[in-house]
């Protein structure tokens, strides 16, 4: 279940010599315009990816067997490969709007019947037939999700629950299993997208989630840059001039943290900036946000303000200054650097 475009960014250093398996959706194939997309994002990886067959007893016994095989760095599943995804325990794993209740989605969006295979397959089949029993089926695989989890030792448990990422399409009509998830992972996040893949939200939702995945893996440091809550919003309470753009840029190359004011009885402003901050800056922004009203407590490398404390522990640029009127001159400046 996956939209393909013509072109994505490449990050070349990302991933780099690693092996990556995909994970198709219902009704698609292993030449999904995913594969591509990851291919295309990531030249420096290997990318592989199967035909999952159609019954999930099946599929889920050839992707465990694929796993022990291939020894991945990184797992991801989209749809119904993300829930194969989170059964595949003891690799790092992004579970992508994960189907986790597919007997019901087949039923409630009319998939009973002759279908049409999306992408082809290796099989040359073009078409297949969903039953009822093949629907029963797939809700008694449903029921093996997050059982292997539970099962194993807490100290198991909480290592293989940071192995795992989910993440949600905040337009995703398709799907609605957040709340099943969070019950059994911490790690999980909305993207702006729907339930198909495509470039941007892959981009923008997905890949931040890989660099901090590589990160870990390589035990990789980066240089840490605050961004102040003020210098986010204009006047309308929209993105103040580039900063998009420019938080896009620092991203790639900074663990990047934005500062806000600590309210001591107004949760509704917390609420507020946070939705601020989901809707605008999403994924990437995603648990990484301080409350704080001690700013120079707070050990950085940089730190973009308005009003810079004083004694900060960072290289204070304030916005809004002669040097940095606005966030093209931050563009400019880190891009020296």
């Amino acid at each position: 279940m996956e939209k393909e475009n013509a072109y994505v960014t490449q990050y070349p250093d990302l991933m780099k010599g690693k092996k990556i398996m995909y994970n198709h959706g219902f009704a698609s194939s292993a030449l999904s315009g995913t594969v591509k997309r990851i291919r295309q994002t990531f030249p420096n990886a290997e990318v592989i990816a199967y035909d999952i067959p159609l019954h999930p007893a099946e599929g889920l016994a050839m992707l465990k067997q694929k796993a022990e095989e291939e020894k991945p760095d990184l797992i991801i599943g989209t749809s119904m490969g993300g829930m194969y995804t989170e059964m595949l325990y003891g690799f790092d794993r992004i579970c992508i709007n994960p189907a986790f209740e597919m007997a019901s989605t087949m039923k409630e969006h009319g998939l009973t019947g002759k279908q049409t295979w999306q992408n082809p397959r290796q099989d040359g089949e073009t078409e297949f037939m969903v039953t009822k029993a093949l629907e029963k089926e797939y809700k008694e695989v449903n029921e093996q999700c997050f059982t292997g989890l539970e099962a194993m030792a807490p100290e198991e448990q909480a290592k293989e629950r940071q192995r795992v990422w989910g993440l949600f399409g905040d337009k995703d009509d398709l799907v609605h299993t957040w709340d099943l998830y969070r019950r059994h992972y911490p790690q999980a996040a909305h993207f702006h997208g729907a339930h198909r893949m495509d470039d941007k939200s892959f981009l923008n939702g997905v890949v931040p989630v890989i660099r901090w995945i590589d990160d870990r893996q390589e035990k990789r440091e980066r240089q840490i840059v605050y961004i102040d809550s003020s210098c986010l919003a204009d006047s309308y309470g929209k993105p103040q001039a580039s900063l998009q753009k420019a938080f896009s840029a620092l991203i790639e190359r900074y663990q990047v943290y934005i500062v806000v004011p600590a309210p001591t009885n107004d949760h509704a402003c917390l609420d507020k900036t946070a939705a601020w901050i989901e809707e605008y800056l999403s994924t990437p922004a995603h648990d990484r946000v301080i409350y704080s009203n001690q700013k120079q407590l707070l050990y950085g490398d940089f730190f973009i303000d308005r009003s810079p404390a004083d004694n900060l522990l960072a290289t204070a640029i304030q916005l809004g200054s002669d040097e940095f009127k606005t966030w093209e001159e931050v563009i400019t400046y880190f891009s020296r650097i």
